[in-house]
């Protein structure tokens, strides 16, 4: 049960039959089709020693064989080379790409590793800001994962607008799918990255992956931080569909409404979880498997807090800000970035990289659903996000799914008390 008061814990009690109905439900985990590492074309810089030994490391962990090394003239390892152009975009990575993805069938995922930049300059599809003479500015990432939508009967591209920005995306086709995803079925790629500040921090992304399957750490939380400040709309209506054109952003009040009904779902099937409604943004936690929350958005947020969150092996989340992936090196000033959750242990994490209306962040409800019903990491994210060819990027393994071993071990591991009220 839920009370929409201040903060909120919910320690589900681990019965047998819930860990039963969860394991054998509609998503059942056990017959869940495992992607292979078949299905992953590893890409590279080779002019970044970086990219190339993030690679090479991904590479002998996951055994992956498919791997294309295109060469940016410049290494995104600097502030200046993490934005290319569109036209050395279409020579220097989409050609190679594409070239491979002609002659080997089969591929779903494209791994991206540091050093790659990560956003175009002039796309056809991606945000600017309204009045600017400005080029569009989509993620490489999210161009990459709507590849081929331009030659798809039925992909649908739509004008979007709102919160200081205007311009094109595309519908996504695996929105709030259910089935596991393939090219064939749904066309496009899923599209995620190996990044953060350091190269050692990127590798660090794999080990905590291999951690998580080696059955570390399952018993952490998921913490969905609201901010009542912004209100809570209804729901039941979560997440909201959209089928055309945007002309603003929705309310804020509805990503809220999303993060409640996400702790609902989750503490229907068993999953510790805590809702926060107190206005004071949450920092000192540890061992989080989830983390939902507005960031620096949050009208009470400290960096202080931000900067004392730590995360389980095997967790992900996402936070509603602007430009939460705008660089992936060290710099100050400015919103929030999932940089310093890729520090702090987060294994899987999704940001943006110029204005994408909150409309583009993850649905907390959709995407918390696939993850523990035993979808991967980036069906999860995918499943969960509603444009592609936009300002997204998703950070992780895409191959690493929560098994049933390892969520019957994280519920197991607990001796909580239902619906628990906590000051």
């Amino acid at each position: 049960m839920i009370f929409l008061r201040s903060k909120i814990r919910f320690n589900v009690r681990c019965i047998l039959f819930l860990a039963i109905s969860l394991l054998t439900s509609s998503f059942a985990i056990a017959g869940m089709p495992k992607h292979s590492a078949r299905e992953v074309l590893l890409v590279y810089n080779a002019n970044s020693r970086v990219s190339a030994a993030i690679a090479k490391d991904y590479a002998k962990k996951r055994s992956v064989t498919n791997i294309v090394a295109i060469h940016c003239i410049d290494s995104a390892v600097s502030s200046d080379n993490e934005t290319i152009s569109l036209v050395n975009y279409t020579g220097e990575i989409a050609a190679p790409i594409k070239s491979y993805l002609i002659r080997h069938s089969g591929i779903n995922f494209i791994v991206l590793t540091k050093g790659i930049p990560i956003r175009i300059d002039g796309g056809v599809t991606g945000s600017k800001d309204i009045g600017s003479n400005k080029n569009l500015q989509p993620s490489v990432d999210s161009y990459l994962a709507a590849i081929d939508y331009p030659t798809i009967s039925g992909a649908i591209k739509i004008s979007i607008t709102g919160s200081g920005a205007t311009g094109y995306g595309w519908l996504n086709r695996y929105w709030k799918a259910t089935v596991p995803f393939t090219h064939a079925a749904f066309g496009g790629y899923l599209v995620t990255r190996l990044d953060g500040y350091t190269q050692a921090d990127a590798m660090s992304l794999l080990s905590r992956v291999l951690a998580a399957e080696a059955g570390q750490a399952h018993d952490g939380r998921v913490l969905l931080d609201v901010q009542p400040d912004f209100g809570i709309d209804d729901k039941t209506v979560q997440p909201l569909r959209i089928t055309g054109d945007i002309l603003e952003e929705s309310d804020w009040g509805s990503w809220n409404a999303d993060l409640v009904q996400a702790a609902q779902s989750l503490e229907n099937s068993g999953i510790p979880v805590e809702l926060d409604l107190d206005k004071t943004f949450v920092g000192n936690q540890s061992n989080l498997l989830g983390y939902f929350s507005w960031g620096s958005n949050d009208s009470h947020f400290t960096n202080q807090a931000y900067q004392s969150l730590s995360f389980a092996p095997g967790s992900i989340g996402d936070t509603a800000v602007s430009t939460s992936a705008r660089t992936f090196l060290p710099t100050s000033g400015g919103q929030s970035l999932i940089a310093d959750l890729i520090a702090h242990g987060i294994t899987g994490v999704k940001g943006y990289t110029n204005e994408p209306l909150l409309q583009a962040n993850a649905s907390p409800s959709v995407t918390l659903d696939r993850y523990f019903s035993g979808f991967d990491l980036a069906e999860s994210f995918y499943a969960g996000s509603r444009f592609v060819g936009w300002e997204d990027i998703v950070i992780g393994d895409p191959l690493y799914c929560r098994s049933s071993s390892s969520i019957k071990s994280s519920l197991d591991s607990k001796v909580p008390v239902i619906s628990k009220l906590q000051r």
